[in-house]
């Protein structure tokens, strides 16, 4: 199998990564592609760290298994399947779906530390940046936490504050013009999309695109 070609999403908490990365899959026919999730490698809540007031901040880059993380990217872009337990938040790991993901013409990685990780960064062909105000951001998380994740107002505004924009602020923001394609997700979001599926099918291989 050819080497594939590896597109790398990253964004802060509720930028809107897990969409457009459907969105591309969707607008590439032609090609086949495997989604490599990096949620998919959160550690055990036990090795966790928590902050000064005993809460556990899931958005340190150390929340991440990092070393088998690199690992099955490493082997799903070398040509070979990958098994991984699917990650869903506040459900113990011997109750997760075991995924096997099979390699493919286009790896798409996505996380929240996919420009921060040099072993995972230095295997993108191409990468894109989801930038969002940061309004628009706590919105979608405060809506996101409150229905699926059973979280309360306050405690969503205190990870907020002190956990994912801190986070973000260290570990992400800093890479922004690291990327290939700052992808605007807000008004702009449907011409940055054009533009930037345009610029992907210029750069893909033609043996992947129809």
């Amino acid at each position: 199998m050819s080497k594939p070609f590896v597109i790398g999403i990253c964004g802060g908490s509720g930028a809107g990564k897990t969409t457009l990365l459907k969105r591309i899959s969707e607008s590439l026919e032609g090609c086949s592609s495997s989604v490599f999730s990096m949620d998919n490698y959160y550690l055990p809540i036990e090795k966790q760290s928590k902050d000064a007031n005993g809460i556990v901040n899931f958005d340190l880059p150390t929340a991440l298994d990092q070393e088998k993380l690199s690992a099955d990217l490493t082997a799903l872009i070398a040509g070979n399947p990958i098994e991984v337990k699917e990650y869903f938040f506040n459900v113990q790991g011997n109750k997760s779906v075991l995924l096997t993901i099979q390699p493919s013409d286009i790896i798409i990685v996505e996380g929240l530390f996919t420009l921060h990780y040099p072993s995972v960064f230095q295997q993108l062909d191409f990468s894109i940046y989801v930038d969002v105000d940061h309004a628009i951001q706590l919105d979608r998380r405060i809506y996101r936490d409150q229905e699926t994740r059973g979280y309360k107002r306050s405690e969503i505004i205190y990870q907020w504050d002190n956990h994912v924009l801190p986070c973000y602020q260290q570990f992400i923001e800093p890479y922004k013009d690291a990327a290939h394609f700052i992808y605007r997700n807000d008004h702009r979001s449907e011409e940055d999309f054009l533009l930037l599926t345009q610029e992907l099918r210029n750069l893909l291989p033609a043996r992947f695109v129809q």
